[in-house]
């Protein structure tokens, strides 16, 4: 009985410490660059959440080891509701696969709060390329083995994992071309010094209008309102293909559940005010916030789904 009672005053507290959160300054670590794209999703929704709360929710941006300084010192702040995170699929999916010493775990260390957007990728090859589908890439490739060069951001990068993905769906050799950045790899495919890469949707509609670069499909499994036409990787015959970078926000694990819930709930409504949707659908931003349990069984599934193309690939970091 006495438990019980114990239990019960310790709900109540808890749902009224939620009711009056926050009740001071928010801070939200993001483990990316200012200027990036998930640094980018973190500030106008930290605005807003300013604004609906009457506290101010402070960007902190702890860059450095791939996003691992920042997650890490997110995860071992105190699980009190004023640290937040958001940070990507990297950091949480792709990272347990190329560190074995990962000084977080993105299962036990978080509270996922919910998807903040899916960010597409698009196979885009320079202009002269001879092929224009996925399925005249994938015959050139077959015919002309370890010919063909990809670039990327970087080993392990979100530019990486889905060619590898597409090299092993559709059986062919490509030669990979790490940089050390998104932005010199992209400009080498746009100038033809290299014939192709992933990259994300925001970066090539200019490019491709300017007959620099030509769209071959989209990553995810469902094609994008922001290039409706153009197909995804498994309607041009790449059976089960489905990759998309991601951005979510977390709490440390130990947060209180109707803190969470209460997190969840006004993160949603700001993901779908109107201005906030028309502003971050612009740089190719899906929005497409869920719950905590929805966000967390898409991490432990990516983490799997990752995981195997980086031991398949035999991928390392440099």
């Amino acid at each position: 009985m006495r438990i019980a009672v114990l239990l019960i005053l310790l709900v109540a507290t808890l749902q009224a410490a939620a009711q009056t959160y926050p009740d001071k300054p928010v801070r939200l670590i993001v483990p990316l660059s200012a200027g990036s794209a998930v640094d980018t999703l973190a500030r106008i929704p930290a605005q807003k959440l300013g604004e609906l709360w009457g506290q101010q929710v402070v960007v902190d941006n702890r860059v450095g080891a791939n996003g691992i300084i920042g997650t890490e010192a997110a995860a071992k702040a105190p699980p009190d509701g004023y640290t937040l995170l958001l940070t990507n699929d990297a950091a949480l999916a792709t990272s347990p696969a190329l560190y074995p010493k990962l000084p977080y775990d993105p299962l036990r260390d978080f509270a996922p709060i919910t998807l903040a957007a899916s960010i597409p990728v698009i196979l885009v090859v320079h202009s002269g390329q001879p092929f224009t589908s996925v399925r005249e890439l994938i015959d050139y490739a077959k015919t002309n083995p370890g010919r063909l060069h990809y670039a990327s951001g970087g080993n392990g990068s979100a530019q990486h994992v889905p060619m590898e993905m597409f090299k092993q769906a559709a059986g062919i050799d490509l030669v990979h071309v790490p940089y050390k950045g998104l932005a010199p790899a992209f400009n080498d495919v746009v100038a033809g010094q290299i014939p192709m890469m992933f990259t994300g949707l925001s970066n090539a509609p200019q490019h491709i209008k300017a007959g620099r670069i030509r769209a071959l499909a989209i990553g995810s499994a469902r094609r994008s309102s922001a290039m409706s036409d153009l197909p995804t990787m498994q309607e041009a015959g790449v059976a089960g293909f489905d990759y998309a970078a991601w951005a979510g926000f977390l709490a440390p694990a130990g947060t209180p559940a109707p803190i969470v819930q209460k997190l969840n709930t006004d993160l949603a409504r700001v993901l779908a005010a109107p201005d906030v949707r028309e502003k971050l659908g612009a740089l190719g931003f899906e929005l497409a916030p869920g719950t905590p349990a929805e966000f967390g069984e898409l991490i432990r599934r990516d983490i799997v789904k990752i995981g195997k193309v980086v031991r398949d690939a035999g991928i390392r970091v440099d």
